[in-house]
């Protein structure tokens, strides 16, 4: 098979490392992709919202799938946008339609979704500016802390948890009035602010069977001990030791067959991955969010214990049969832990060289913000520039083996966070 592989992150580089292992694999193109993916496959400068280059290049390299990496091109509809044009509309795709793809492109549209299928989430309201007085009215009558969500997409930045009153009036007129996340905060979700432990849960469908992948859990703020700012993901650990067999059971019933369910019932074309942001409430699931794609750094943790053919689960999540296809996971832990430029998530310096270990054991380095310079040498380019993923039968052996491959790489004001897993390990000890 011929595949095309859109984006250029960690989460890109772990699905091309995976798919060009199955023997099915003739030719792996990466628009635009990193140096990591170059290694491994071919990159293409493309742009991930170019679809009449992206059509053109599907046709000139007689492409047999094409797997959507990142959420922006499922939102901009490149789905609909190829099954729209004959030439290329029988051609399978991994990614949801235009309309299934709100289910991350809006907030408020996933909410109404999640209440109409009867799945548990936070209780929630929608305002726009010209209902900012209901909105701040609203706010006088919910116990503290609120969450604050901007409807549209906002690179991750668009959630604020807000501990008093004022700090919630005042967040919901910025971004309602001053547009502080842009055209995403023209209208707002306001949401119960849910206690408990989270975890993502991943789930491949064709719009009819789904597969539920292995779970992870994730680290967003860029200090130790979860301090800081928000960042696209510092580390990832998988599995996860409070989603055991009988929450599990109770995730898929109460919220993957419904949302699956939904999808069918509801005529929205689905086929690609779900992407279940979790609240375990004593033992109980609560929807947080849903994503239209796999998680980033979550994918370098999961794909790693995924021990069957990932192309052929690809490939039958895009000619919709899923079912015939066998999803095999392994027993071992996988822990990820993100190497990021120093400064990040404010503003970073690029273009320093990365110094790499020439052999690593029970690891793998996956790139994001990587590319080469003009004398060849690696340097980083994006502000999360490296996924280091330890593997081991354990999650203290995985952790270590991800950090002894941390210690060996560097680069000019590299920084990352050292107690990735710390909590889950005090959790079981």
């Amino acid at each position: 098979m011929n595949i095309l592989l859109l984006g250029s992150g960690g989460r890109e580089h772990a699905f091309a490392w995976k798919i060009v292992q199955s023997d099915d694999c003739e030719n792996l193109y990466v628009a635009p992709g990193n140096a990591g993916t170059a290694s491994i496959a071919t990159n293409i400068p493309l742009g991930i919202t170019d679809f009449p280059g992206i059509k053109s290049f599907i046709l000139e390299k007689d492409i047999h799938l094409v797997v959507v990496g990142p959420e922006e091109p499922l939102v901009k509809g490149i789905v609909d946008y190829l099954q729209n044009h004959p030439e290329t509309a029988l051609i399978p795709i991994v990614g949801p339609s235009e309309m299934g793809a709100r289910l991350e492109g809006s907030k408020d549209f996933s909410k109404r979704f999640m209440q109409r299928n009867n799945i548990p989430t936070a209780a929630y309201e929608t305002f726009t500016a010209a209902e900012l007085s209901e909105g701040l009215a609203y706010l006088e009558k919910q116990k503290l802390p609120i969450v604050l969500k901007a409807d549209g997409l906002a690179a991750g930045k668009g959630v604020l948890i807000c501990l008093s009153l004022e700090e919630a009036k005042s967040s919901l007129k910025e971004m309602l009035l001053d547009q502080k996340f842009g055209e995403a905060s023209s209208k707002v979700v306001i949401e119960e602010f849910l206690t408990g432990i989270e975890l993502s849960v991943f789930v491949a469908t064709d719009g009819k069977s789904y597969k539920i992948l292995p779970e992870a859990k994730d680290y967003k703020r860029i200090g130790e001990g979860d301090t800081g700012l928000n960042t696209g993901g510092m580390g990832a650990v998988s599995p996860v030791v409070f989603a055991d067999a009988a929450f599990m059971k109770k995730v898929e019933e109460k919220v993957v067959k419904p949302t699956v369910d939904g999808l069918r019932k509801e005529g929205i074309p689905y086929k690609g991955f779900l992407f279940i942001g979790l609240m375990n409430t004593a033992g109980e699931p609560h929807v947080i969010e849903y994503n239209v794609r796999m998680g980033d750094p979550e994918t370098e943790a999961v794909l790693p214990r995924i021990s069957s053919d990932f192309l052929h689960l690809l490939n039958g999540i895009g000619t919709g049969n899923l079912a015939s296809h066998e999803l095999e996971i392994a027993s071992h832990y996988a822990t990820t832990v993100v190497m990021v430029s120093g400064g990040y998530p404010e503003s970073y310096e690029k273009g320093f060289a990365i110094s790499l270990p020439s052999e690593v054991t029970d690891s793998v380095i996956f790139h994001a913000g990587t590319s080469k310079n003009e004398r060849d040498e690696l340097v980083n380019q994006g502000g999360r520039v490296l996924a280091i993923t330890g593997l081991g039968p354990d999650l203290s052996s995985a952790l270590a083996n991800a950090y002894a491959t941390v210690n060996q790489i560097s680069w000019n004001k590299a920084n990352y966070r050292s107690d990735i897993g710390k909590d889950i390990l005090k959790l079981i000890s």
